[in-house]
């Protein structure tokens, strides 16, 4: 009887131990960006996990160090990881590059364009009807602030509907709410909105690349 209370006991300790690994949210991993203007802090959703992992391999692997912030555009986005901006000639054409894949699509409602959120560029619908992102670029949402009557025209024209709190996002932090359900978020920028800020309102020429190159010095995993 005594032995038959102690299996008890130890499949009771167990199963407490499973259910509070259950309930234990996964640590959020963080990615630092040493640019020429500052230091950028994001950290990846796990609700994405195909691009949260995509990331943080190229990210270890040295990928993302001296390629550029390419494309950039005030109150809207800041885009890299174009591994053909390494070293680009003043006034080449950039925007094409990537690791020779795509990711699948992860486009989650829960998870919007709001300012700093962190994005998968990707090819238009017509070559690319599934979504599937680009391998290695992404993009920082700069955006604007839109009130009510902004939000609720972008909803009837994309079906959307938007959570009280998910307006009242947009109304005070800003975005790029016409992105939602297009391109998979994946992330959020924690610190260096500064950063973010002077990218965005840098003069910029022809393809909307800065005249001046915003280059990421370097992208490491940070514990």
């Amino acid at each position: 009887m005594k032995k038959i209370g102690l299996v008890l006991l130890a499949m009771m300790v167990m199963a407490g131990t499973v259910q509070a690994q259950k309930g234990k949210k996964k640590k959020e991993m963080l990615i630092e960006f040493q640019t020429t203007e500052g230091i950028m802090m994001v950290k990846l959703y796990n609700e994405t996990p195909q691009h949260r992992d995509n990331m943080v391999k190229l990210v270890k692997s040295g990928y993302y160090d001296g390629l550029l912030f390419h494309r950039v555009i005030k109150d809207f986005m800041i885009q890299g990881g174009d591994p053909d901006s390494k070293g680009a000639k003043p006034g080449q054409m950039l925007g094409q590059g990537g690791p020779g894949y795509t990711v699948p699509a992860e486009i989650i409602d829960t998870l919007i364009h709001k300012r700093g959120a962190l994005a998968a560029a990707r090819m238009g619908d017509q070559m690319n009807p599934t979504k599937a992102s680009s391998g290695s670029q992404f993009y920082i949402v700069h955006g604007r602030m839109f009130n009510e009557n902004e939000l609720n025209s972008i909803a009837a024209r994309s079906g959307r509907k938007y959570t009280d709190q998910q307006k009242q996002i947009y109304a005070t932090v800003g975005g790029t709410p016409h992105l939602d359900g297009g391109y998979t978020v994946f992330g959020e920028l924690v610190s260096g909105f500064d950063v973010l800020d002077k990218i965005a309102r840098t003069q910029t020429a022809a393809g909307d690349r800065p005249a001046k190159d915003m280059v990421i010095i370097k992208a490491k995993m940070v514990d």
